[in-house]
């Protein structure tokens, strides 16, 4: 019986953790939603046309903790965007995990314009595919933002099911940085934003 008891008690409080876990996720997912009727230069700027927005169920299991190792005498690349212009970007430091019982690796980058601007001199910018790219997930990949101040002894969380879209995927005209080829993960990352409900 008292075994029964301990398994039962873990059992509740690892169904606890993922309720919790949800609704963290679930109140991201509607402030992201709510920023784009906020934003004026947002390519959804009604209530039905954010609601067409799609998501994978939350998955605890792509929250997972990586190494930092920085890269301080990086030179600035020219990331190409999906207009034909560059997005200035350096290499801010290699990141090095496991996903999916797999060791994965990504560069995150630090934007040179805004570097320059207070509000976002600590933004981290982390583009990448992976194996649902094109499929399940939009075509041009998918985002990340960080911020500096995240990474604790050289390691940073990384949660996927934050991963959303660049506004590419909704409109024309725009100008998205590609994912860099080195920067495309050889797993299916099944959390996240999904390709946009309706076709541009």
């Amino acid at each position: 019986m008292r075994l029964l008891t301990i398994l039962f008690t873990l059992q509740s409080s690892l169904t606890l953790a993922q309720t919790t876990y949800d609704q963290h996720i679930e109140k991201h997912r509607q402030a992201y939603r709510a920023e784009f009727l906020a934003s004026g230069g947002s390519p959804l700027k009604t209530q039905e046309a954010v609601s067409l927005l799609r998501f994978y169920a939350p998955d605890s299991a792509y929250r997972v903790v990586a190494t930092v190792l920085r890269t301080p005498k990086a030179k600035p690349i020219a990331m190409p965007t999906h207009t034909g212009q560059t997005s200035e970007q350096v290499s801010y430091a290699q990141l090095s995990f496991v996903l999916n019982g797999q060791p994965q690796t990504l560069v995150v980058y630090r934007s040179l314009a805004l570097a320059n601007n207070p509000l976002y001199r600590d933004y981290l910018f982390l583009p990448f595919k992976d194996g649902t790219t094109g499929g399940e997930t939009y075509g041009g990949g998918r985002y990340l933002d960080l911020r500096m101040g995240e990474i604790k002894n050289d390691k940073l969380v990384l949660d996927f099911n934050k991963a959303y879209n660049p506004y590419c995927a909704y409109g024309e005209g725009y100008s998205c940085p590609i994912p860099p080829a080195s920067n495309k993960l050889a797993v299916r990352v099944l959390a996240g934003e999904l390709n946009y409900g309706r076709v541009h």
